[in-house]
């Protein structure tokens, strides 16, 4: 597991300083997914199902210009859309965005890297979301004039989110646990993708000063549990953009 540096470090401080909650993130390597599974107390029976949505160029323009656009139903819970830019830096970010309640800012750390990410995220009626996959709606209806101000002053030139394909989608199950060794809610997600193969990711979030502590807490609880640590990481929605972009590029070509 690479370490990050003392200049990393160091800006990492400043980040988290200025942030609104951090997320601390592992990915689980495929041959640990079931001794994972075991060793946490994970039930299938009791994962909540949910369906992602990307919305992007086949050539992924977005995703170049730190940009996410994603829809989200969700098994149980409102269904919600998501307006996110990364990286950002919490202290160049306009007042107005800063006290909207909508908008968050937040640091995902995983072992070896980290990014601070601002998201506008809204609430969204439960059939909407699949009008709009089906083309029976415009994109745009499926985020807020907030967020499409947000968008557009961070999307690249002549990008509108009608021009948008729909990469998707994705089918997640996510889990929570509260073991009583851990002061914090471990929180499983398994990503399957549509060719078979899948990505588990553990993750807590915390409060910015309590980064560092839960950290350490997080990682000797799962070392004395005998996990695995030290594999490939990957990140969800990277994965996510890159198939469905190999797979609308080989359609269209």
């Amino acid at each position: 597991m690479a370490a990050l540096g003392i200049e990393d470090l160091v800006e990492l401080r400043k980040l988290v300083r200025d942030s609104d909650s951090i997320e601390l993130k592992l990915t689980v390597p495929q041959k640990s997914h079931r001794a994972t599974n075991r060793a946490l107390g994970f039930d299938p029976l009791e994962a909540q199902i949910r369906q992602v949505f990307f919305f992007d160029t086949p050539d992924l323009d977005l995703n170049k210009a730190g940009v996410v656009a994603r829809a989200r139903r969700v098994q149980g819970k409102a269904h919600d859309s998501v307006i996110k830019l990364r990286p950002v830096v919490p202290a160049e970010l306009p007042k107005e965005l800063r006290t909207d309640p909508s908008f968050v800012v937040e640091v995902d750390a995983l072992p070896g890297g980290y990014v601070c990410s601002g998201s506008m995220k809204a609430e969204l009626p439960t059939d909407v979301i699949q009008q709009a996959v089906r083309g029976d709606l415009p994109l745009r209806k499926l985020f807020t004039k907030a967020q499409r101000k947000f968008y557009e002053a961070h999307a690249p030139d002549g990008v509108g989110l009608d021009d948008l394909a729909v990469l998707g989608p994705i089918f997640v199950l996510k889990l929570k646990v509260t073991p009583p060794e851990l002061s914090h809610k471990l929180v499983g997600e398994m990503w399957l993708y549509p060719n078979g193969d899948r990505v588990v990711e553990l993750s807590t979030k915390c409060l910015p000063g309590q980064g560092f502590d839960t950290a350490t807490e997080v990682r000797d609880y799962l070392n004395a549990k005998g996990l695995d640590l030290d594999g490939e990481q990957q990140t969800k929605t990277k994965t996510a953009l890159e198939f469905f972009s190999a797979e609308l590029r080989t359609a269209g070509g």
